[in-house]
């Protein structure tokens, strides 16, 4: 049995493939099996995946009809995946050959610990390197991502991912196959903030890792689901409902809301107030912030709602 799966779902990907799956076939860390998923491309990313097949380490699985959905294509690869950890390694990214190597003992050291991840690099379609990816939120300990630590889950979530996805790539991240199926997997309602969703349910399972070394390279490109959802606002409606949960799973006290509604109230906004946004996106968004919603969301939050619909009507006054 392997130490851990390494799952690389693919959707029309072609010309990122071959980087992608060398890093890995590379990987120092060499005890792994490669779970190569396809969503019925149309380009030609079957050939290439093909190419790999003869490699004992390989298996292939490739949809007869598109899923529609990056989080389904996730679920399916961890419930093929045979090992205790699971690396799910994103099509159009890339790793350094010493990612597994690093990841996988961090994560052996804490047993309490739900995942482990590492710091990532941007780069453009061609190559380019652009800097790190860091959580944005207008944290007071921006130096936090430039050094490891060990995390308690539930103090991360409120004090973090309650903000907004401080996990930004899957690419850098190696988890526990068994807490990814205690928590229920990835929660297929969501177009984009499924990951986000994913990770603080898995923190708040135990403790989290992070290593400060920039060994993930998260790629960006016209063609990625979140540059395509963005431009319609799934972005903004999503991370109200994933900000909501989180906080009904871990309360927090309300002398810190008003530093989690800001950066929403910022979001939304613009997203309303956007002529590329459609009617009912925006609708949707007044509807979220004007109700909330009652049923997964208890008492204790009903406090953020309050505060939010008075920085909305702040910020719309400002912009108009």
């Amino acid at each position: 049995m392997p130490k851990i799966s390494v799952i690389v779902p693919n959707y029309n990907h072609a010309r990122f493939l071959r980087r992608r799956i060398d890093t890995i076939l590379a990987q120092t860390f060499q005890d792994f099996e490669l779970i190569l998923l396809d969503d019925c491309s149309t380009d030609d990313s079957r050939p290439i995946l093909r190419e790999y097949a003869s490699d004992p380490r390989v298996r292939l699985e490739f949809n007869e009809v598109n899923s529609g959905s990056t989080f389904k294509q996730w679920n399916k690869g961890v419930r093929l995946a045979q090992a205790e950890y699971v690396w799910i390694a994103e099509s159009d990214d890339y790793a350094d050959e010493r990612l597994l190597e690093r990841l996988v003992p961090v994560l052996g050291s804490e047993p309490k610990a739900a995942f482990a991840y590492c710091r990532s690099r941007s780069v453009s379609a061609d190559d380019r390197l652009n800097g790190f990816i860091d959580p944005i939120p207008p944290f007071q300990d921006q130096d936090r991502w430039t050094a490891d630590y060990c995390a308690d889950g539930h103090a991360e979530c409120l004090n973090y991912m309650v903000r907004c996805n401080t996990v930004p790539n899957a690419s850098a991240v190696v988890f526990r196959k068994a807490i990814y199926e205690r928590v229920g997997g990835a929660d297929e309602s969501l177009r984009l903030c499924g990951d986000w969703k994913l990770w603080a349910a898995m923190a708040l399972t135990g403790k989290i890792m992070y290593h400060a070394e920039p060994l993930n390279y998260y790629r960006f490109h016209d063609a990625t689901v979140r540059r395509g959802t963005s431009q319609v606002g799934v972005d903004v409606t999503e991370g109200f409902r994933v900000s909501c949960w989180i906080l009904d799973q871990a309360t927090r006290p309300e002398s810190l809301i008003e530093s989690t509604c800001d950066p929403q109230a910022d979001f939304w906004v613009p997203a309303v107030m956007s002529a590329r946004v459609s009617l009912s996106t925006k609708l949707a968004i007044i509807q979220h912030v004007w109700e909330g919603d009652p049923h997964p969301i208890r008492n204790a939050v009903r406090p953020l709602l309050r505060t939010l619909r008075l920085k909305f009507l702040r910020h719309w006054r400002d912009v108009r």
